[in-house]
């Protein structure tokens, strides 16, 4: 179950960028292309292993520079960062409320971007910055925060289809005794 969980991951990231990049859509309407990444990131770090975070993170990232205007792989080391943070305090955080899921998907979705910002600034590559561009950002966040709980629930229903329910506890303890009278 753990592989198929992890080939889920990689898959609806595969088709998530895939469809992000399509022309019109949301994009053409807002005049933002909405990242869902930071968001499936947050879900994997709270329900997968650091392998499955890894693998997210470079294969996502690599599939979204790709097919934007990023420089190749400049993504990777945000989605990474992001999703390593979170699978590490995932003791901390109640996993199965949906408002911290929510915070966690407006603070992936929120620092992705900016790094990104950053790393790129650093290199030759010149990212272009106008007055659209704090709107484009504040899109970005609030949408990767809304859809955070709608990976939670997408995996839900996957997980639910393709896996037996679990069992309850026993109500007796193994190593009890019962008596049975004896037959005459």
């Amino acid at each position: 179950m753990k592989g198929l969980h992890t080939i889920a991951i990689l898959g609806a990231a595969f088709l998530t960028v895939f469809i992000e990049a399509q022309p019109g859509g949301v994009r053409h309407r807002l005049g933002v292309q909405v990242d869902l990444l930071p968001a499936l990131v947050v879900y994997a770090a709270l329900t997968a292993d650091l392998a499955t975070v890894t693998l997210l993170a470079v294969f996502g990232g690599l599939w979204f520079d790709s097919l934007s205007a990023n420089p190749f792989g400049i993504s990777i080391l945000p989605l990474f960062v992001a999703g390593v943070v979170i699978q590490r305090n995932q003791e901390l955080v109640l996993r199965d409320q949906a408002y911290a899921r929510v915070v966690l998907g407006l603070l992936a979705s929120s620092f992705v971007p900016v790094t990104t910002f950053l790393l790129m600034s650093g290199t030759s590559a010149k990212p272009i910055v106008n007055a659209g561009t704090l709107w484009q950002w504040l899109v970005m966040t609030i949408a990767g925060g809304l859809f955070t709980p709608v990976w939670f629930w997408c995996f839900g229903r996957l997980r639910r289809l393709f896996s037996y329910p679990t069992m309850p506890e026993h109500l007796y303890r193994r190593d009890r005794v019962i008596k049975r009278p004896r037959r005459i």
